[in-house]
């Protein structure tokens, strides 16, 4: 039986482990270039690549590939995310050791520990990590895979540690792996591959965006607020890599989801 993961325990990965990741992002690029074509559109940090030091991630969430290609998107930007990841991974018999090993954050929702994950994000941006993450909590249930308005945590994370906020639009993600039919889609995908685009965002200082002085900490309102904001330059980001205005500048509420 598979232990349950700990969130609250992380620790940053040995030299081994950067060469393992080394050598699942070379494996797991392959494999993506035989059923996508990963395409990065548009890139707005400085000189191309993601800000040395820590850093956040965010990106909008339509497909079970998000992880795989999020974590691609970061090597070809110069950095090895530590993704956060749903504790099923981590039970996982194949794939959990992996997670494990290459540094990524279990989150347990609906549990007693969900609230650690943020402990274990904040001690390896600490360490000067790259901390990856999708901000919806969830693959969103938007028909026309807009993303959803999103949680806060990604927010509380970097008003905590100060870390930047990089937005980065994933959009075409849910033509590579869907809910149903994944192997019958896979196979279709190796002779029609489909395209995934990318966009990355500026960096975002959350602490300025929520006019906080140092030591300073927000009442729930602004980082509600800011946690809009911040989602409204991801959601602008995909509808400009669509072509099309977006119906909910700062993601589909969730009555939207269920009207």
């Amino acid at each position: 039986m598979t232990s349950s993961p700990s969130p609250d325990t992380w620790q940053r990965p040995g030299l081994r482990a950067a060469l393992l990741y080394a050598v699942a992002a070379g494996l797991l690029g392959t494999i993506v270039s035989s059923v996508s074509r990963l395409e990065l559109t548009r890139r707005a940090v400085p000189t191309g690549r993601l800000p040395e030091g820590p850093v956040i991630v965010v990106a909008n969430h339509t497909s079970f590939a998000d992880g795989i290609l999020l974590a691609l998107v970061g090597r070809r930007l110069g950095r090895s995310l530590r993704l956060m990841a749903t504790g099923g991974v981590f039970r996982s018999g194949l794939v959990g050791p992996l997670a494990r090993r290459l540094g990524f954050i279990p989150v347990l929702r609906g549990t007693d520990a969900a609230a650690s994950s943020l402990d274990a994000a904040a001690t390896a941006l600490d360490a000067g990590e790259a901390v990856g993450l999708f901000p919806e909590g969830r693959i969103t249930r938007d028909a026309q895979h807009w993303p959803e308005r999103s949680r806060t945590g990604a927010v509380r994370l970097a008003i905590r540690t100060g870390a930047p906020v990089v937005p980065v639009a994933l959009v075409g993600a849910q033509q590579v792996v869907g809910r149903r039919g994944i192997l019958a889609r896979l196979l279709r995908n190796t002779i029609l591959r489909p395209r995934v685009l990318v966009a990355v965002g500026e960096p975002v200082d959350v602490r300025r965006l929520a006019g906080l002085a140092d030591g300073e900490a927000p009442d729930e309102a602004t980082v509600r607020r800011v946690a809009d904001e911040v989602m409204e330059l991801l959601v602008s980001q995909v509808a400009e890599l669509r072509g099309e205005p977006a119906p909910h500048p700062t993601g589909v509420p969730e009555e939207a989801l269920t009207a």
